[in-house]
């Protein structure tokens, strides 16, 4: 025991300082993909390989719509291997508030051989500045209630609604003591009618669709809900199929989207916290 006792002392504090400093990931880790707009040559060779579809191009005479979702982006790196415009970053602080706004998108005009001439506009981020004051008012009373009703606590039920483990395998990271996620006050239940927040994770199954439903309907209001990965967001690599409905906002209403395959413990800190108020969105 004074073994123990001594080890500990001697290692120190080892939790993450995140989110009062930058995520320390390593430089080598994979995260969001990032297009050099106006280099961009042509979208065909990125949208070919892509396996999920996350870079997509639609043509429209001399005009090409390109885009790039990272509700569905796997991170795998294939669009960066055969297109030198696009390198894969490190940056996972990627969570958003609506789905509309992990899709970015371009306009150019086109060359007689379909490669790009020219870029027509800066980028935008789908969604940004479209929201009504309908929906703002609603997000605004959303807000006020969980401040009301949570204060500084936080319960959350997991769901696996059909994944492949990689992301419970970052969710249990949550609870060590690296990423320490109870010192925000923030706890894992076994029952949703003692939860504030829903996490989903994996397409959902057919199987897990009553299920799903029924966990949801047994939270009490005000309650939230946070699709995890390029799965939770978009259905990911498996889509929707007859095994599948797709993303969890198919099934029930979703918050916060969290991408990757899988996010790592601080990108789900970010959206976890980004859902209840406790941290900025990233751009």
């Amino acid at each position: 025991m004074f073994d123990v006792l001594r080890q500990s002392l001697n290692t120190g504090v080892v939790t993450t300082t995140y989110p009062a400093a930058s995520p320390e990931v390593s430089n080598r880790a994979r995260g969001r993909p990032e297009i050099d707009w106006a280099q961009w040559k042509d979208a065909r060779p990125a949208a070919a390989v892509c396996p999920t579809g996350a870079i997509a191009f639609a043509d429209e005479g001399t005009r090409r719509t390109a885009s790039l979702d990272l509700g569905q982006c796997v991170f795998c790196g294939l669009c960066a291997d055969v297109d030198p415009a696009i390198r894969m970053t490190n940056e996972c602080e990627l969570a958003a508030r609506g789905r509309s706004r992990l899709i970015a998108s371009a306009h150019y005009k086109l060359q007689n051989d379909g490669t790009h001439e020219k870029l027509l506009d800066e980028p935008t981020l789908g969604g940004a500045g479209t929201t009504n004051s309908a929906m703002q008012a609603a997000g605004q009373e959303l807000q006020a209630r969980l401040d009301a009703v949570l204060g500084r606590s936080l319960h959350i039920r997991e769901v696996d609604a059909g994944s492949c483990n990689g992301c419970e395998i970052e969710i249990v990271g949550l609870n060590s003591p690296v990423y320490d996620i109870e010192r925000f006050g923030i706890h894992f239940v076994a029952s949703p009618r003692h939860a504030d927040m829903l996490l989903v994770t994996g397409p959902v199954t057919r199987n897990m669709e009553l299920a799903l439903r029924k966990t949801y309907d047994a939270m009490p209001a005000p309650r939230l809900v946070v699709a995890v990965g390029a799965c939770g967001c978009s259905g990911g690599i498996f889509g929707r199929n007859y095994a599948t409905c797709g993303g969890v906002d198919e099934v029930i209403p979703v918050d916060v989207y969290v991408p990757g395959c899988p996010p790592n413990p601080h990108a789900l800190l970010h959206g976890i916290l980004l859902a209840v108020g406790r941290i900025g969105e990233k751009r």
